[in-house]
């Protein structure tokens, strides 16, 4: 098994245990909602689909695992995402790392556009962190001025998104 094969195996993996690990609340199935000035906060949640694949990188540290990411989201966000996920594991069991990122085109509480999703997550000796928020003013179309974080939940081998946002009040 090569390096790199054996590194984007790893981080898969590590993906799934960070993720699972990260979030310890319970999916909701509505959106809520709250107004505050000129901009609304809301809930939304739902399933997605996610296909990774190794992707070779001919300049970089072999070490360093590369991915391509495309989802496919389902319920308050419906769309597709395509990205770019770069990762490392450590020599000590349990320290790893990745960063990616995501550019989402559909439609989030009514509303059409794209953004991007930035990814960071650490793995200290076991212990996972993972922290996923909107790039500010990535917001296209009636997304402009979208803001948020979003969270990874893997129940039983089935992904899912929680993502509390905020936009300006529709014109």
């Amino acid at each position: 098994m090569s390096d790199r094969f054996r590194t984007c195996a790893i981080l898969f993996a590590f993906l799934l245990w960070c993720a699972a690990g990260a979030t310890s609340y319970a999916q909701t199935d509505s959106v809520a909602s709250h107004s505050k000035g000129n901009t609304v906060t809301k809930h939304a949640s739902g399933a997605f689909d996610v296909k990774l694949t190794p992707q070779p990188d001919n300049v970089g540290d072999p070490a360093i695992g590369r991915m391509s990411i495309d989802k496919q989201f389902h319920g308050d966000l419906e769309g597709s995402s395509k990205g770019q996920m770069l990762a490392h594991m450590t020599s000590v069991k349990g320290s790893a790392g990745y960063v990616a990122v995501e550019k989402v085109s559909g439609t989030l509480g009514g509303r059409r556009g794209t953004f991007v999703l930035q990814h960071n997550a650490t793995m200290d000796r076991g212990t996972p962190q993972l922290n996923i928020v909107v790039v500010p003013d990535s917001g296209t179309d009636q997304l402009v001025g979208l803001k948020g974080t979003m969270n990874i939940i893997i129940t039983d081998g089935k992904h899912s998104y929680d993502f509390e946002y905020t936009l300006p009040d529709a014109q």
